[in-house]
């Protein structure tokens, strides 16, 4: 993913010999300064690129009371802009994932100013951070955004600090495609564009000049050396703006809109001809539409999607984006902001149809690849007697199964996560994750990592839901009921007792994380004011 490791420190270098030819002695070159390093004909601006060194703090899904130990890694950025009003640093957001400290080092310098996060967009895998002291401002240079999209075989030249050494490197290559790709940071589809140069570790969050000197992206990703070499990924200057025009016009990230559907190719001119296709139309089938979705307001399954915002689909599902040159009609609609209206062609039953979403709104996870949309990031919990129940996310998953979850998981979960869709905005999938051991919870042991259907009679919700309608069962039986038709049942005011003293058993802090623990006390003020 391009952040590297950081180890310990180095030992101190030897003294250098005298020199034999009675000079001074010390390196070859070495001055104290640099009067004959001429790097001006780069033509790139290398002093606006800086080290970026983040602190890890990365919370423990499995034990979500826990955060893991801390980890160090650095990785690369670039001024953006040094005006006395806006003053901001450029990098990946996988550089300062769950960031407990960051820090900027200039090139040259041996100096680390602490740095502040502004705001991260996971899906295009981009942050913004800043320094507040000026000491760091002075003279740094500033990198201009190329409003163009390069070409194929453009030259780029990708600056950064990647593994290998401590000083700044320059590496040459070519672009050798532009189209959609899979970001790997949040598995979103948005443009990106693949170089024959190699993304190594500590590259990501550098830039890639064009030949002109201008940032035509920002280095993200490679290839793994299993399947080819010398191929790196670059997010472009057009994926840049929509992050930045986006802080700018909400105030914070909101993110790259989404149709919400699932479609089929049209490739079949049976399949065309069966649903009243003329010979000149094109476009996609609607296979699927996400319940939450904007688009679910006007789309059907059913229906043949054949233009987004005027621009014809093609029945491979792309759409014209330069001479010779195709891309998935996604880009369109990533292309708009929330908010925004978008205008479709549709053929539906034979007919076109001019439909329109009036208000693009993010559509809900069921099980969310990531957690840092929450106001409090991080997997939420809480704990009745033994039982520790937790919202179901990928982190979780991976937490639990490895990185190869979607083969070591048990099936229903990968289902879960890859193929259902949430019905409704704040739905989430509630599971017992594990059960401490209490006397109360003795013959429950294997019924771990299973979902929580209802508490009751009443359907579960969400994981606040959950745990409103436990604490609301305060006398009689809790009956709990889980997947697979399984029954688990405590009495309840034994349950709630036990609870504190499983804390205390097991160092637990406390009986639910924090944002849970804040809502419920805000309810019991607010039933004793009443």
């Amino acid at each position: 993913m391009g952040r590297k490791k950081v180890g310990g420190p180095r030992g101190p270098m030897p003294p250098m010999p005298p020199s034999p030819l009675g000079g001074p002695s010390g390196p070859v070159g070495w001055s104290g300064e640099d009067p004959d390093e001429d790097l001006g004909a780069l033509g790139v601006p290398l002093s606006a690129v800086v080290k970026v060194w983040c602190v890890h703090s990365t919370p423990n899904f499995s034990l979500p009371w826990q955060r893991r130990r801390q980890e160090r890694s650095s990785g690369s950025g670039f001024c953006i802009s040094n005006d006395a009003s806006r003053r901001v640093v450029l990098t990946n957001a996988h550089c300062v994932e769950w960031h407990a400290q960051v820090k900027l080092q200039r090139r040259g310098s041996d100096v680390k100013f602490l740095a502040k996060v502004l705001s991260v967009g996971w899906e295009c895998d981009l942050a913004v951070l800043t320094v507040e002291d000026d000491e760091f401002w002075d003279g740094l240079d500033v990198v201009h955004l190329s409003q163009k999209i390069p070409h194929l075989e453009d030259a780029v030249l990708c600056v950064g600090f990647p593994v290998g050494g401590d000083t700044i490197s320059v590496s040459s290559g070519v672009i050798s495609r532009i189209e959609v790709t899979t970001y790997t940071q949040a598995s979103a589809e948005l443009l990106g564009i693949q170089i024959d140069a190699a993304i190594n570790s500590g590259n990501s969050g550098g830039p890639a000049f064009n030949e002109q000197g201008e940032c035509v992206g920002v280095a993200f990703q490679s290839m793994g050396a299993e399947e080819a070499e010398n191929i790196g990924y670059v997010i472009p200057c057009a994926v840049v703006m929509h992050f930045l025009t986006d802080l700018l016009k909400h105030g914070k990230y909101t993110g790259f809109p989404t149709l919400g559907v699932e479609n089929q190719t049209m490739e079949n001119a049976t399949l065309r001809e069966s649903l009243g296709m003329g010979p000149k139309q094109k476009g996609i089938l609607v296979s699927r539409v996400q319940p939450t979705a904007a688009a679910a307001k006007v789309l059907k399954v059913g229906d043949v999607l054949l233009a987004f915002e005027g621009e014809q689909i093609g029945n491979d599902g792309t759409v014209r984006f330069r001479k010779h040159e195709r891309v998935m009609y996604t880009w369109l609609v990533a292309q708009k902001f929330y908010g925004e209206k978008a205008q479709m062609t549709v053929l539906r039953d034979g007919k076109t149809l001019e439909l329109t979403i009036d208000d693009f709104n993010a559509e809900a996870s069921l099980v969310p690849i990531h957690l840092f949309a929450k106001p409090r990031p991080g997997p939420s919990y809480f704990i009745v007697g033994g039982l520790v129940f937790t919202a179901l996310s990928e982190s979780y998953l991976e937490s639990e199964f490895s990185h190869e979850w979607e083969r070591k998981a048990p099936a229903e979960m990968v289902k879960w996560a890859t193929q259902d869709h949430a019905e409704f905005p704040d739905q989430e999938l509630v599971v017992l994750s594990q059960i401490l051991a209490h006397e109360l919870t003795m013959g429950y042991e294997r019924l771990e990592n299973v979902r929580l259907l209802t508490v009751g009679e009443d359907s579960v919700r969400n994981l606040r839901h959950a745990m409103e309608l436990c604490s609301a069962c305060t006398s009689g039986f809790l009956r709990l009921g889980v997947q697979h038709n399984m029954k688990l049942t405590l009495k309840a005011e034994a349950a709630h007792g036990a609870t504190a003293e499983v804390l205390v058993k097991h160092g637990i802090p406390a009986a639910c994380s924090p944002d849970l623990c804040a809502s419920s006390d805000a309810a019991a003020e607010a039933a004793a004011a009443a």
